[in-house]
Order: structure tokens, then C-alpha cells, then sequence
């Protein structure tokens, strides 16, 4: 897969803005959930933007239906592809039905079962590889040469970087002096985007950014300046599990955004809170950014702090966390 076919350029903030228009018609105002019990227990004021409530379940569908609607005619008729080990996936097959085109989706072996029965219920046609990146890129290849779709990448598209930035921008429009923004990282598209956003219009505002420790390739990537590939995921977070992108580094590291790493005790107990006070029932990979304001409450304390809460595909039958974690 050619960096060509991710991304033309890095976006910028007139793409977010250019990509908030385009998707208005089809993409969900998801709103900001507050909760008393949760700022006094992190000394801070907290305002969730909840995106685990967007269509097809994560704040994919924003940077999907941007990349969708911003293809030429002859482009979309012959349909779009991608890589996804879900909600990507989802969020394109969604993106593409409300177009009218077709989707196809390449889901490595694995695969979070809530999140294959959203994407074959979009009516995405499903094509399995093994569970690597090298097979995913590898059935990409061939199905663009033999079907003539267009690749949508999960991360590095600068279009879908532009779409993942409006949920930052919205969450400012309500809320403008908001002194942090943390959000989850993992391929960097929402990290990306959100940086965008608030370079543009919230330049006093700290980006923050809660990776799985079992997956800091992030972490390690901007503490080097170099970005580290090599480092193999171990994490309850499955939508955080991808290698951060070329350009989504680039972005985040002029950015100057910083990173904090969250064990997966951490984040299941931060998943158990959310639905404790909140009532949100979220995915791991959302949990973490409760969980890295509760591990530096000092760091965090007296400011207003914006969460971005990713996606809500939980594999319910999975779910562990109730019996393995206490309250706190």
C-alpha cells in the first residue's frame, strides 16, 4: 500500500471546517455528558463529549463520511475499501450506504464479533486475511487492483484526519476555554485531527493524549522524536492496538501534544466508573481517558477538561470488568 494512497497532504484546519459542512447532513451532534460525582472525584471539572454515541457506535463516522462524500463521482461509483478490525470499518460501510456505493472491508481473523456484525450489517462486503498488518495491507493491494475501489486508510487519509477533527471543534464551540482536550491514541486520526482543531481555535488548550501502555508506540514515538514501529500491542483496548501514523505524527509531534500511558486495570476500572455515574457503557479504548485524568489528578486539578469518548462497540459477552474490578 503506496503512502501515496493514504493521503494526498497533511490536512489542515480549513479541511476540518470544509469536512464539518460536508458531513452536517449525515453525521450525529453527539452531546456532552457531566457528572458531579466524577469531577470531585478527579478535583477537576470534566465535560465528556460522547461519541461513543455517533452512528455505527465511535467518532469513526465523522472522518468515513467525509473521505466518502469527498470523492468525485466516477471515484465513489466503483466504491471505497479499507482495513479495520471494526469501527472503522463500520463507520465506512455506513459512510458508503449513505451514498449509495459500495464497501469493502478487510477484517483481520479476531476481530471484536459486535463490531463484524456492525460492519456486515452496513452491507459491507467482508474479506478475511490473517491477523497481521502485513495481510491486511497485502489484501488491500489486490482487491484495489482487481476491483478499482478507492482506499480509505483507517488513519493516515487526510480526509478522514479532517472528519475525525470535527468532534474537537464542536466540543470548543460549546465550551472554548477549556484548558485540556485528552483524547485516545492509537492509529492518530482523532489525535491528528483534535490537534488541528485546537491549534486553530483553542491554542491555550493542553492536548492530551491516554494510550494503553501495552501499545505506547505513541508515547515512545514523541518522546524520541523518531517514530517507533516496532512494538508489539498487548492491550484490552482493541481500537488502540494500530501503530501510530506518518502523518498523523507529524502532526501531533508540531502539536506539541503529550501523551500519558494507562495500564489496563486502570482503564477497566475507569470503564466501570463511566457506566457507574454516566450510565454510558463505553469501550475500553474510550476508558482511557477517564483513567489518565484519574491517574494525574494533580496535573489535572482546579482546570476544565474536555474527553473525547471514542466508541461504545463493547463485545458484550466479553465483558469482564464487573466481576474484576472494585469501585475504587
Amino acid at each position: 500500500m503506496s503512502h501515496a494512497s493514504r493521503t494526498a497532504a497533511l490536512p489542515d484546519f480549513a479541511a476540518v471546517l470544509a469536512a464539518a459542512a460536508r458531513i452536517a447532513p449525515h453525521a450525529r451532534l453527539t452531546p456532552i455528558l457531566r457528572d458531579e460525582a466524577l469531577n470531585a472525584r478527579s478535583s477537576t471539572t470534566l465535560h465528556f463529549k460522547a461519541e461513543h454515541l455517533q452512528r455505527g457506535g465511535a467518532f469513526k463516522f465523522r472522518g468515513a463520511c467525509n473521505a466518502v462524500w469527498a470523492l468525485p463521482d466516477a471515484s465513489a461509483a466503483r466504491g471505497v475499501l479499507t482495513h479495520s478490525s471494526g469501527n472503522h470499518g463500520a463507520a465506512l460501510a455506513l459512510a458508503a450506504a449513505s451514498r449509495g456505493i459500495p464497501a469493502h472491508v478487510v477484517v483481520p481473523e479476531g476481530a471484536v464479533r459486535a463490531k463484524l456484525a456492525l460492519i456486515e450489517t452496513a452491507g459491507a462486503t467482508v474479506h478475511r486475511c490473517a491477523p497481521t498488518l502485513a495481510a491486511r495491507e497485502a489484501a488491500c493491494i489486490e482487491l484495489t487492483q482487481t476491483l478499482g475501489t478507492t482506499l480509505i486508510h483507517p488513519y493516515e487519509n487526510s480526509a478522514v484526519i479532517a472528519g475525525q477533527g470535527t468532534a474537537a471543534l464542536e466540543l470548543l464551540h460549546v465550551l472554548p476555554d477549556l484548558d485540556a482536550l485528552v483524547v485516545p491514541v492509537g492509529g492518530g486520526g482523532l489525535a491528528a485531527g483534535s490537534a488541528l482543531t485546537l491549534r486553530a481555535i483553542a491554542p491555550r488548550c493542553e492536548l492530551i493524549l491516554a494510550e494503553p501502555a501495552g501499545a505506547a508506540d505513541a508515547a515512545a514515538s514523541l518522546r524520541s522524536g523518531t517514530r517507533v514501529t516496532a512494538l508489539t500491542p498487548d492491550t484490552i483496548c482493541d481500537g488502540l492496538r494500530a501503530t501510530l501514523g506518518a502523518p498523523n505524527f507529524a502532526l501531533l509531534r508540531e502539536a506539541g501534544a503529550k501523551v500519558i500511558t494507562v495500564g489496563d486495570d486502570e482503564t477497566r476500572a475507569a470503564m466501570r466508573l463511566l457506566w457507574q455515574h454516566l450510565k454510558q457503557m463505553v469501550e475500553p479504548s474510550s476508558a482511557t481517558v477517564l483513567a489518565a485524568v484519574l491517574q494525574q489528578r494533580a496535573r489535572f486539578a482546579g482546570r476544565r477538561v474536555g474527553l473525547i469518548l471514542s466508541g461504545g462497540n463493547v463485545d458484550l459477552d466479553a465483558i469482564a470488568f464487573c466481576a474484576r474490578c472494585g469501585t475504587g
